[in-house]
């Protein structure tokens, strides 16, 4: 007997929730069942990465939230932060830089109404760390599988664009 046309309960594709593929789109699924694993993996990497580099209590928000504020060597505002690493919720890159202004990683100064953040020394120092270890373990290890730089740039660009999708159906899902 042939199997159904509709048979969501056996996918070819590897995926996280078979009850989600859709017919014609079986790819989506799989690409979502990577998302997660690759956000998941990625998290894990910036926290032990970041505990090489001598900063242990750190979680992955709170070590995006450090390079965030660390780049191109200029003070931040929260609004800035959140608007740069896509993140909606304010509360949760405040309580980071509560955290990493408590480790002396971040400071932070009143400019009129406005609070913004910059490293500290030790800040930029756990930064550089960081990048020592990132040099040592992740870089060496694309270099020998031989990925192309301009294939990773493509990927980048294509994942960004794809973010802007998933932003889009997120406000279109908000409305129904």
């Amino acid at each position: 007997m042939a199997a159904p046309e509709d048979d969501r309960r056996t996918p070819r594709n590897i995926v996280s929730s078979a009850h989600l593929v859709s017919l014609g789109a079986e790819e989506l699924s799989e690409f979502e069942y990577g998302l997660i694993l690759a956000q998941n993996a990625f998290s894990r990497w910036t926290v032990r990465c970041m505990a090489a580099a001598g900063a242990p209590e750190l979680g992955p928000l709170d070590v995006l939230v450090l390079h965030s504020v660390n780049h191109r060597d200029r003070a931040k505002q929260v609004a800035d932060i959140c608007f740069v690493l896509n993140v909606e919720d304010t509360h949760t890159v405040t309580y980071s830089l509560r955290k990493l202004e408590k480790l002396g990683l971040v400071g932070r100064d009143r400019r009129g109404k406005e609070t913004h953040y910059a490293v500290t020394d030790a800040g930029a120092g756990v930064c550089t760390r960081y990048r020592q270890v990132r040099e040592d373990c992740l870089v060496a290890a694309l270099s020998a599988l031989g990925l192309n730089n301009d294939a990773l740039g493509e990927l980048a660009a294509r994942l960004r664009a794809l973010s802007g999708l998933y932003d889009q159906a997120a406000r279109a899902a908000t409305s129904l």
